[in-house]
């Protein structure tokens, strides 16, 4: 779009006004970071999508806006912003606080753990307990790394999970499944940054219907757990997201109960499920009363995930 002259003059008053006004005060990255954090605490932001709070968000965004390492922070606090970087740091606060956007749709950059991977709106910001799982080698379900040849990222969103899972076991092929296109258009391109063309398998499917009669040592899969009641209440951050990937109907076990009813037909024997349900223990554990499920710890969080061992599914899913 062209701006008018009168369009023009409102940008030169608004630069002019924050050169000269009470933003003009911010001189230094310590003073821009305590504005962000004011700003963000005002306003009644959430944090859920890779910070724990303001401040660890308002770091977050202004370090990479700055590109500036964002793991050291400290020595840059007292470093002058100049007034071209100062219009930046202005716009990335306007828009996290106006819009709403989580701050990772504003960087394009989400990390889980040391991985570093591009997202956008077309899927949901990665964060997952599987991350730590399998930062351990997902020990002591799989013995040795080594031996696991073939893989399952089931709903890989962004493809964050398959690419761990390519660096944790390295003799195996991955494959990333998901039914959103959009989605693996950037898992594709998160894929193709780490250079794993050759062992990440993108693959269009509903559940297990695009995989044929393939069978997995592994299978993970970060479902759509969203129930009915929480997806009303989601905070705003959330609702940025594709739905399709929170939704999973009343109960939030929509998709989570196929995964199970056809897992057995795509374990390998001695092969391993393990699914990531949040807080919905307790609807699993009321839904499927019968099943040997196996509830995982890690330090975001216990019982969020379950595990099945491929001899312990349900005989209609063999």
């Amino acid at each position: 779009m062209v701006d008018t002259p009168a369009g023009m003059d409102n940008a030169n008053d608004h630069e002019h006004e924050h050169e000269s006004g009470p933003l003009a005060e911010l001189v230094t990255l310590r003073d821009w970071l305590r504005y962000a954090v004011s700003r963000f605490n005002r306003e009644g932001l959430f944090f859920g999508h890779g910070s724990a709070d303001a401040f660890d968000e308002a770091a977050w965004l202004l370090l990479h806006t700055l590109a500036l390492p964002l793991d050291k922070l400290e020595p840059f606090l007292d470093a002058c912003i100049t007034s071209e970087e100062r219009d930046a740091l202005l716009q990335v606060i306007e828009r996290r606080v106006t819009e709403r956007l989580p701050a990772a749709y504003i960087t394009n950059e989400a990390w889980l753990g040391d991985f570093r991977f591009y997202v956008d709106q077309r899927v949901i910001v990665p964060r997952s307990y599987f991350a730590e799982l399998l930062g351990e080698g997902f020990s002591p379900w799989i013995e040795d790394e080594r031996s696991i040849s073939e893989v399952l990222d089931l709903c890989t969103g962004s493809g964050c999970l398959a690419i761990l899972m390519a660096h944790v076991f390295p003799n195996a092929h991955v494959v990333a499944a998901d039914l959103s296109e959009d989605a693996l258009d950037v898992a594709r391109r998160n894929i193709a940054d780490y250079h794993l063309e050759d062992r990440v398998e993108p693959v269009r499917s509903d559940v297990f219907s695009g995989l044929q009669n393939r069978r997995f040592d592994l299978i993970v899969c970060n479902p759509p757990y969203v129930t009915s009641a929480s997806m009303h209440d989601l905070p705003a951050e959330y609702r940025h997201e594709p739905r399709m990937a929170l939704a999973a109907g009343d109960d939030g076990l929509d998709v989570v109960r196929r995964v199970i009813g056809e897992a057995g037909r795509h374990l390998a024997p001695g092969g391993v499920l393990a699914v990531e349900v949040g807080h919905n223990r307790h609807i699993m554990e009321q839904a499927f009363p019968d099943l040997p499920l196996i509830w995982l710890s890690a330090t975001g969080g216990d019982d969020k995930v379950f595990l099945l061992n491929a001899e312990d599914l349900p005989p209609s899913a063999g």
